[in-house]
């Protein structure tokens, strides 16, 4: 069971991914993965940190200014260190989760080296997944795997209803889910 959160830049996929991994934590669900959030100091927005969802390790994921050869672009991207961070929550929450969720699968994630690979066994490994997705996303074999999602579409119009009606309807889902693996 997959669940894939999209929309334009700044609608609110964030706020919505974070309010479903609460509720389900809530529930009693072990969540892993991790979160890509923006890092601003005065108001402008300096890069993205990476953290870990089970540890809560963290480091830069990309920088303004940074000076790297990968880049997206005004930020320099900072691959060995969020590589292995990357690398790391992915596999463990392979491990250890009940649920795998992403915040973003997104142009800088992807120029993680080991990103996409990981990201192709989980998505392979049939374990719920929670995903936000970069808008314009067209990898083919990341979106073939995403056929069967339930797509949650953000936008402006709709994000305060997605909050309020969303998280409990994933949390029902997976629980159902459950139910019927159990069953077997």
């Amino acid at each position: 069971m997959k669940f894939v959160i999209s929309g334009r830049p700044g609608v609110g996929k964030s706020t919505l991914f974070n309010l479903i991994v609460e509720a389900l934590k809530k529930r009693g669900y072990v969540v892993g993965g991790f979160i890509a959030p923006e890092v601003r100091e005065g108001g402008i927005r300096q890069g993205f940190k990476l953290v870990d969802l089970l540890t809560g390790e963290e480091t830069w994921l990309a920088r303004r200014g940074y000076p790297s050869n990968t880049r997206v672009g005004s930020y320099g991207v900072l691959v060995e260190t969020a590589d292995k961070l990357a690398s790391k929550a992915l596999l463990r929450a392979l491990e250890v989760a009940d649920v795998i969720a992403i915040d973003e699968v997104g142009p800088m994630e992807l120029k993680l080296p080991s990103f996409k690979q990981n990201l192709l066994r989980a998505l392979d490994s049939g374990k719920p997944m929670l995903l936000v997705v970069h808008h314009r996303l067209e990898d083919s074999e990341i979106m073939s795997r995403l056929g069967d999602a339930v797509k949650i579409f953000v936008s402006v119009e709709n994000r305060e209803e997605l909050r309020n009606k969303i998280p409990g309807e994933v949390v029902a889902a997976l629980e159902r889910f459950r139910r019927v693996l159990e069953s077997w």
